[in-house]
């Protein structure tokens, strides 16, 4: 008999142990997640456009008369100062012109000054008078004319700065206004962007703008808004121009480099709304959920929420139940249960892109 009881305890003792061996036995792996945090409507939010500097003042110089170009006096890279003669034209037609009209003009002037000396003594009519005089003041203003086209054959820089594009040689012929050399300003240097349409139209929203150059590493160059175009060019694009508010230095940073603008917008909406991803929220039981994350324990549990609307990106707009902030699944939703504990998605850093390192 005691020999019996023995082997019972031996037997509860060793099924103890079988049970205990199977409590501790490994649990099924938490499930993976992606989660994200989830912003207030009314925050900042951000986007990027591909801008280009221009000077705040560019010009293109073009004669304002036409005729074959003697002489170009500059180069590409040429500082010119305000005044500066940059170019000649062939003046010979024109000097012939002024010569032809000076020696009308003297005659002219010789018989109006007679028919006037005979008025004044009451030896002819008033209407000769009147007709001499009219005619001094026509030949005067055609020889100031001619005179002025004559000058107009040097091409002067309206602008102190650099030459930047020559658009003709000497020996070319052109006409009048078309452009032969462009110079853009020494002094201060803007931003140009494209906007869209969507863009435009909260132009107002804008926040805060800034930019950067592979010349000058990660450092971010302050600008505000200097004019928006009225008018979308042909790609339905509008030209926004934005001025630099810091020092910024002008060897690196030059008329026609390419640059990284950063842009923030702020929302229009109520604050207390959020928006979610659409692959965040599903319906149970008739009501719309999603699982917010707890990042101290690491556990995921359903919340009811409110959406009002979708957008065509596919985010929605969450009226009530989360907060700005709150951490929530967004993807993998269907494969996790409320109060489960899951793991983080580990998301490549910066320096590691595709995940490869």
């Amino acid at each position: 008999m005691k020999k019996f009881s023995y082997l019972i305890t031996i037997f509860l003792m060793a099924a103890a142990m079988m049970s205990c061996g199977h409590k501790d036995a490994p649990q099924e792996d938490a499930p993976i997640v992606d989660v994200v945090t989830v912003k207030g409507v009314g925050e900042v939010d951000a986007t990027t456009f591909t801008g280009r500097t221009k000077s705040a003042s560019e010009v293109n110089l073009a004669f304002r008369v036409a005729g074959q170009i003697e002489r170009v006096l500059v180069k590409e890279g040429d500082y010119v100062q305000k005044g500066q003669v940059v170019a000649v034209m062939d003046a010979r037609d024109y000097q012939v012109q002024v010569a032809a009209t000076q020696a009308e003009y003297e005659q002219v002037k010789a018989d109006a000054e007679r028919v006037m000396a005979l008025y004044a003594e009451g030896n002819t009519t008033a209407s000769n008078n009147d007709k001499a005089r009219y005619g001094l003041q026509q030949i005067t203003q055609k020889l100031a004319n001619h005179r002025n086209q004559l000058a107009d054959t040097r091409l002067r820089s309206t602008i102190s700065g650099y030459v930047q594009t020559k658009f003709h040689e000497s020996g070319e012929t052109v006409s009048a206004g078309m452009p032969v050399v462009s110079v853009f300003g020494s002094g201060d240097t803007e931003v140009e962007i494209k906007i869209s349409a969507s863009d435009f139209a909260k132009i107002d929203k804008f926040t805060g703008f800034g930019c950067r150059f592979d010349v000058t590493g990660d450092e971010t160059f302050p600008l505000a808004i200097d004019h928006v175009s009225q008018e979308a060019n042909t790609s339905q694009l509008y030209t926004v121009r934005l001025k630099f508010t810091s020092a910024i230095d002008h060897k690196k940073i030059t008329p026609g480099m390419t640059t990284m603008v950063y842009a923030e917008v702020a929302g229009n909406e109520n604050p207390s709304m959020v928006w979610v991803p659409s692959s965040a929220v599903l319906n149970e039981g008739g009501k719309v959920m999603v699982y917010v994350y707890d990042e101290k324990s690491g556990v995921v549990k359903t919340r009811a929420v409110t959406v009002t609307s979708v957008q065509r990106d596919g985010t929605m707009l969450v009226e009530s139940g989360l907060r700005s902030g709150e951490s929530i699944v967004a993807s993998g939703v269907h494969h996790i249960k409320d109060g489960q504990k899951v793991k983080l998605l580990q998301k490549p850093s910066e320096s590691n892109v595709g995940g490869l390192l």
